[in-house]
């Protein structure tokens, strides 16, 4: 499989400026293969290489409504990167090249099914680093000519907010919240292929945000936290905070009426306060501050407030707005910052206040992974049969594309002022 890949990548930038062979599927019976797949198990390969974790899953969907993760392999490059305190995307594209077949083999073991087994094969090809979408988006086209499989272009921003109703009953339509390293964005969820976008990160996103400041504050250094992403060494060391009010944040945005974040003003006046202390202490530069569980508790506070008011005007928006309609009302965390609990259980507790049940995947599949891909192949499947993809060579990668309609202009003139119901601070004894 490894030495056909490699085979398969020095031809297809050729195959790609060329005419490829169109694929005559006019001809083909729809209806007949749209009936095949609803009327007996739907088995769907997903394979996730939009930043830095080569993913590979398989789900397998049952005629009884029964969903199971046949395997899920992750290969993460996280230790590589943590050395250059950030992504470099030709690396992440060599690393992706080196693993991805590796990564499909032991998927296939692990589920103990054959390729031809498969019934299609999902694949992100948008938003994300270019150098490493293409890398997948390559693979999914080598095995679907290999084994005669249609594939699934998925959204990376739309798997994730889809998530959830793998392992969770949630009905459409619902309310989301996306957190991550790379964006947070409030988006209203209709369906497997209709989004409102109702605001968006005006500058960093939460986990990009925790990365940066937990590297200002050299938290690193600490063996226990070298090998963790920067919003659960923050989430870790809060809870041994003793004066968890020391250090206090402003609110971003607390003139604007609108569903957007902010938080590089979190992030600078989180700097501010790390010089400010370490002059007070006289910090060695290879030491952190001595309260930084204080900082920490103070930070996520922060954090957690910001995402919460933000949240709760879009629940009074839709509320306002009858999106709900007479159906129970949900909302969905999700992203590698939906792992974080104080966040996850203060916007559970603003979720109650308005009859709104919360949810979030299980950990193991908050941050990027196979399964989401594959789940959100399933779902654009069984919604709608020309999601099934046989022009190979018509799909594409985008590196920046938007999540759904934007009716971010709408939200604002409603200019909803809010009374805000606030986090819930920790104190630890």
């Amino acid at each position: 499989m490894q030495k056909n890949y490699k085979i398969f990548c020095m031809y297809v930038s050729r195959l790609e400026k060329m005419l490829i062979i169109h694929q005559k599927i006019t001809n083909k019976n729809f209806s007949y293969i749209w009936q095949k797949f609803i009327k007996r198990n739907l088995t769907v390969l997903g394979i996730e290489t939009s930043c830095d974790d080569t993913g590979i899953a398989l789900i397998r969907h049952e005629n009884n409504e029964n969903n199971r993760v046949l395997a899920n392999i992750l290969n993460s490059q996280q230790s590589f990167h943590i050395r250059y305190g950030g992504i470099i995307p030709p690396r992440a594209q060599d690393l992706h090249r080196a693993k991805i077949a590796h990564v499909f083999e032991e998927c296939l073991q692990e589920a103990q099914i054959s390729a031809q087994e498969v019934d299609a094969i999902a694949v992100t090809t948008k938003p994300g680093l270019p150098l490493s979408l293409l890398v997948g988006l390559r693979f999914a086209r080598f095995l679907a000519r290999t084994y005669n499989k249609p594939l699934v272009p998925v959204h990376h921003m739309e798997a994730h907010a889809l998530q959830a109703r793998l392992e969770h009953d949630i009905p459409y339509p619902f309310l989301c919240l996306l957190i991550s390293g790379g964006h947070c964005q409030l988006t209203f969820v209709r369906g497997p292929h209709e989004f409102l976008l109702l605001g968006e990160s005006l500058d960093d996103a939460p986990g990009e945000a925790f990365d940066k400041i937990v590297r200002r504050l050299r938290l690193y250094i600490n063996p226990k936290y070298r090998q963790w992403s920067g919003g659960r060494i923050v989430e870790e060391a809060a809870k041994l905070a003793k004066q968890p009010e020391a250090f206090q944040f402003p609110l971003p945005l607390a003139q604007t009426r609108d569903c957007n974040f902010s938080f590089a003003g979190i992030k600078n006046n989180s700097f501010r306060s790390i010089n400010k202390q370490e002059r007070k202490e006289g910090t060695p530069p290879d030491s952190a501050i001595s309260n930084y569980a204080d900082f920490c508790a103070g930070l996520l506070h922060a954090v957690s407030r910001h995402l919460m008011h933000r949240t709760q005007r879009a629940l009074e928006f839709c509320i306002a707005r009858n999106y709900f309609e007479a159906k129970p009302r949900s909302l969905v965390v999700s992203g590698g910052v939906a792992n974080n609990d104080v966040i996850f259980d203060d916007l559970s507790n603003l979720a109650k206040h308005y009859n709104c049940e919360t949810y979030r995947p299980s950990k193991k599949y908050c941050s990027d992974n196979g399964v989401m891909i594959a789940w959100n192949g399933v779902e654009q499947i069984l919604s709608n049969f020309q999601s099934l993809r046989w022009d190979y060579y018509n799909l594409d990668i985008k590196g920046k594309v938007p999540l759904g309609v934007s009716i971010i202009n709408e939200v604002t003139k409603s200019n909803m002022k809010c009374k805000w119901i606030q986090p819930r601070r920790v104190v630890n004894e």
